[in-house]
């Protein structure tokens, strides 16, 4: 399986708002230009996240974006389910007509491995990732950087 640009975009943003948000709303363009991503397509993936209840927006010269809910229950599946990223391992998306309309021998494998993953993903809190130490590392040489320019 591997992940779209929209769900690494997603979760890259959102935990980007957990690192640097502070209370208060973020603009977009901070987002983008710390993480490096397209500001146009932050902007569609961040209407889907308002959809679905993860963000919160601000207008106005001080505003931007903020987590409707507490980091801590807001988990990597939630936001990979808000910007219609299926985890399916699958090739027939689940419908059990992988092989000419019927179901392959290796259905069950499959579908088995997408419910661990999915399991997986919705155990993981953006809390959680906030506090690992590789992105806490991370966090602390692009403070540095944004510092030292």
């Amino acid at each position: 399986m591997r992940l779209t640009a929209k769900a690494r975009y997603a979760v890259t943003a959102l935990l980007d708002m957990v690192l640097y948000a502070e209370q208060q709303p973020i603009a977009l363009a901070e987002i983008a230009q710390r993480q490096g991503l397209s500001l146009a397509f932050l902007e569609q993936l961040f209407c889907q996240l308002r959809k679905r209840g993860l963000v919160s927006s601000v207008r106005g010269p001080t505003g931007g974006y903020y987590l409707s809910h507490s980091a801590s229950t807001i988990t990597i599946g939630m936001i990979l389910q808000a910007v219609e990223e299926p985890v399916d391992m699958t090739q027939c998306r689940g419908l059990q007509s992988c092989q000419q309309g019927n179901r392959c021998l290796t259905h069950h494998l499959w579908s088995s491995l997408s419910e661990r993953i999915r399991y997986f993903l919705g155990t993981v809190t953006l809390s959680e990732l906030s506090h690992s130490s590789s992105v806490q590392q991370e966090g602390v040489a692009k403070r540095c950087r944004a510092l030292n320019q």
